[in-house]
């Protein structure tokens, strides 16, 4: 009999947590009567724009590179994000000792290249259209002997993702349903295995933003799928496929995967800045969004949603809040 052992256990996940144990935030978990009677269920938002570096990738981030060797720590860390992610190796290699080279888009939003470049990381970039970050990366790292933690293609990665998820159920018991947003995978993967681990019953949606389907396709053909890199606000989610050992969970785990566009991507905004009065960015949104329109379809009594980060500009957040430009 052949057996596969799968990237991420919910053991990881609980390891994970003991690791980040007064090293991440323990973020806070928001309640609306008006999100309530709008989704005609009860909502728990888990904040993860309150988390360090702005976003779930500290856990990830953290929790591997943690567990690096004394001698890789000594030789820095490559990686590779549109911003979030980035921000956070930055953030635990400085927390660590150590030092990070980042490569991101040219186009990354320019708050998340600051502040990863506030963090002490060098910054490598190139054309998201048209370069492979993943060679240049591991070019990078081939080149200067450093260690490459990837954005969501690791099992460290998933484990610390998904210790958000441990935290809202530890929180607030068990739900019917829990959302997440999806990209490379990494915080559903951890998610799922998570609460499906606690709670076999529960229903897993993933969003994604409609110009970003490649999850929902992939799942949907049983296989990976690419499609061109997506033009989407939702920087965070605009991949071409998704992760190969994320996509192994995610297809035995998920539940669903539903699409929300731009514009109701920035309605989702503008009502958590008005009636939530927090500030989440555009891949945060998503999953508020699948709320607020209807398209998580018909909700149990109890459902729990990961607002995944805040990493917004004043700047771009008004332009998207106010006039629905880029």
């Amino acid at each position: 009999m052949t057996t596969t052992t799968p990237p991420v256990t919910l053991d990881d996940v609980r390891d994970a947590a003991s690791r980040l144990r007064g090293v991440a935030h323990r973020t806070p978990v928001l309640r609306s009567r008006t999100l309530d009677a709008l989704a005609g269920a009860e909502i728990h938002l888990k904040c993860e724009n309150f988390q360090r570096a702005g976003a779930f990738k500290f856990r990830g981030a953290y929790n591997a590179a943690s567990r690096l060797t004394p001698d890789q720590l000594s030789r820095g860390i490559a990686s590779y994000s549109s911003g979030n992610h980035a921000q956070a190796v930055a953030l635990a290699a400085r927390e660590l000792g150590t030092t990070a080279v980042i490569v991101m888009p040219e186009d990354a939003p320019p708050s998340k290249r600051a502040a990863t470049a506030g963090y002490g990381a060098e910054i490598v970039t190139y054309d998201r259209y048209t370069g492979d970050r993943v060679a240049v990366a591991e070019a990078l790292a081939a080149e200067r002997g450093l260690a490459v933690i990837p954005p969501y293609e690791h099992p460290h990665i998933m484990a610390g993702q998904g210790t958000a998820a441990l935290e809202l159920l530890d929180e607030v018991g068990e739900l019917g349903t829990l959302l997440t947003p999806v990209g490379g995978g990494g915080l559903m993967a951890g998610s799922a295995t998570v609460a499906k681990g606690l709670h076999p019953d529960i229903r897993m949606i993933g969003v994604e933003p409609e110009a970003g389907d490649d999850t929902k396709r992939s799942l949907e053909a049983g296989r990976r799928i690419s499609i061109p890199v997506p033009h989407t606000i939702a920087d965070g989610q605009a991949l071409h496929t998704p992760g190969e050992l994320t996509f192994s969970v995610n297809r035995r785990l998920v539940d669903d995967i539903v699409l929300v566009t731009d514009d109701e991507i920035r309605e989702a905004m503008r009502f958590a800045f008005e009636r939530l009065k927090i500030v989440i960015e555009p891949s945060g949104a998503t999953p508020l969004a699948a709320l607020l329109t209807g398209r998580a379809g018909p909700l149990p009594r109890r459902v729990g949603v990961i607002l995944s980060g805040g990493n917004i500009d004043a700047e771009r957040f008004a332009r998207l809040c106010g006039t629905g430009t880029r």
